[in-house]
């Protein structure tokens, strides 16, 4: 049992991670229209927070998660309602498996990504997943000192956007912008501030 399959049960207590997924939600809804036939594609769903947030401004949805607990949690709102009924949960991890066929006009992956092993290979199936037009929206932390992990924490301690940036343009997107400033996580005392990356494919 991950880590994550420990805390789902629990994830949506914390006001913290439901007040992020609103801000992030509401800045995605100020950048991208609102279309009742865009197919949305979460990256690192955990509960789906994210896409709650988003049902109404987006049309079908499919949240990807490897955690078993957290593809539960998404299977009991998606039974009372909270997402969708027609939701697609998949377990899937973009920096080992097959790129699926399916096509999206929206990925999102909120704190996601310093999680991921081979981020240049995700972010190239992002690319190959988006439909022409089709937009990118990130958000993760700004570079920082690797003081935001427990010791021993294999993943990334933020990210240069400068060189997040690079790696999106070279997965083939186009019209990269970063917003450094979009919102941040405290802990411990410290404040973690949260970027915001959106792209755009272009065929």
């Amino acid at each position: 049992m991950s880590v994550f399959d420990e805390k789902a049960a629990t994830w949506d207590d914390d006001p913290t991670k439901v007040e992020r997924a609103r801000v992030v939600a509401q800045a995605i809804r100020e950048i991208v229209p609102a279309s009742p036939t865009a197919r949305l594609l979460e990256y690192g769903a955990g509960t789906g927070l994210l896409s709650e947030e988003l049902v109404g401004h987006v049309g079908s949805i499919t949240l990807v998660d490897p955690s078993t607990g957290m593809r539960e949690v998404m299977a009991a709102k998606v039974e009372s309602g909270r997402l969708p009924g027609d939701s697609r949960i998949w377990d899937l991890d973009l920096a080992v498996d097959p790129v699926p066929d399916d096509r999206f006009d929206l990925v999102t992956s909120l704190m996601t990504l310093h999680h991921v092993s081979d981020v240049p290979r995700v972010l190239t199936a992002f690319s190959q997943m988006l439909a022409d037009g089709g937009r990118l929206a990130l958000v993760d932390l700004v570079e920082e000192d690797g003081s935001f992990h427990d010791d021993g924490f294999a993943g990334h301690n933020g990210f240069d956007t400068a060189k997040l940036a690079q790696d999106v343009r070279e997965s083939g997107l186009s019209d990269v912008e970063v917003r450094e400033d979009l919102h941040h996580v405290e802990t411990e005392g410290r404040n973690y501030p949260l970027f915001l990356l959106t792209a755009t494919k272009r065929d």
